[in-house]
């Protein structure tokens, strides 16, 4: 995203009497300044938000249905200002990039497979799922879990989220089907070995909350590792739900998003 800045115009004046220079004065004038707007072909981007194709641009032209800087649009071709584009009256979604902060409900997947049943794009706008770039989910959360997933078209933000260099806590909340011992609290920040004894996690926190819940913070991101963990130290994992991924958290959204529920928020500059 570009940067705003300032822009500084310098006027000299000199008096002159009798052909002799009094005094000379420098006037300094700052005005905001902010880029010149990106124009790109109507029908390019109103393909790339999920609008319609580049061919089919033409029929919304000719039904009237598209706007531009208060005119109706004549060309396909056209060279456009996002922001002065509306399509049937409104503004087109987000055409600097998105950001949605989706609580997933039970029994949905984190793909675009319509074969592998309900999934989380279902519960978001059908045209922003042939945006282009198209919109991903960053990293997942399997049917049985609930919680936090972030969907987005930035691939950098997907990077820094999930790539595992970066470290990004995750917190979960996690109900178990036994008393909670204060030892895991000891064994998860030790680091859990799974399994085998094969893979050992990193380091973990775990803060028990009720006989039967606790939370758990952890910076990486194995295969069903939540659960995992627990079975590890002797514990069946009944329920797992996520409410923060990062810096998004479900709570900062300033009231409780019931699942199933989306909501947009800025993407980082």
């Amino acid at each position: 995203m570009a940067q705003q800045g300032a822009v500084a115009y310098c006027a000299l004046l000199v008096f002159v009497i009798d052909g002799h220079a009094l005094n000379t004065f420098f006037i300094f004038e700052i005005h905001p300044w902010s880029p010149m707007p990106v124009l790109k072909r109507l029908d390019q981007l109103l393909s790339n938000l999920g609008y319609c194709s580049r061919k089919e641009a033409r029929y919304l032209l000719k039904d009237k249905r598209v706007t531009v800087a208060g005119e109706y649009a004549k060309s396909p071709a056209q060279k456009v200002d996002a922001a002065t584009v509306l399509v049937d009256g409104e503004p087109l979604d987000f055409p600097e990039g998105i950001l949605v902060m989706l609580n997933k409900p039970l029994g949905y997947v984190c793909s675009h497979d319509s074969g592998e049943g309900m999934r989380i794009y279902d519960l978001l706008p059908e045209r922003w799922e042939f945006r282009n770039p198209k919109i991903v989910s960053v990293g997942r959360l399997d049917k049985d879990t609930s919680g936090l997933i972030l969907v987005t078209d930035d691939t950098k933000l997907v990077h820094q989220l999930t790539s595992p260099k970066h470290h990004v806590d995750k917190l979960y909340q996690v109900t178990v089907n036994s008393p909670l011992q204060s030892d895991i609290i000891e064994a998860f920040a030790k680091g859990v070995v799974l399994g085998d004894g094969a893979e050992q996690c990193l380091p973990a926190k775990v803060e028990i909350i009720s006989e039967n819940m606790a939370n758990v913070t952890l910076n990486e991101g194995k295969y069903h590792q939540v659960r995992r963990m627990f079975a590890a130290c002797g514990y069946h994992v009944e329920a797992l739900h996520r409410s923060q991924f990062g810096p998004y958290s479900l709570h900062d959204l300033g009231q409780d998003l019931p699942q199933g529920e989306w909501q947009v928020v800025d993407l980082p500059s």
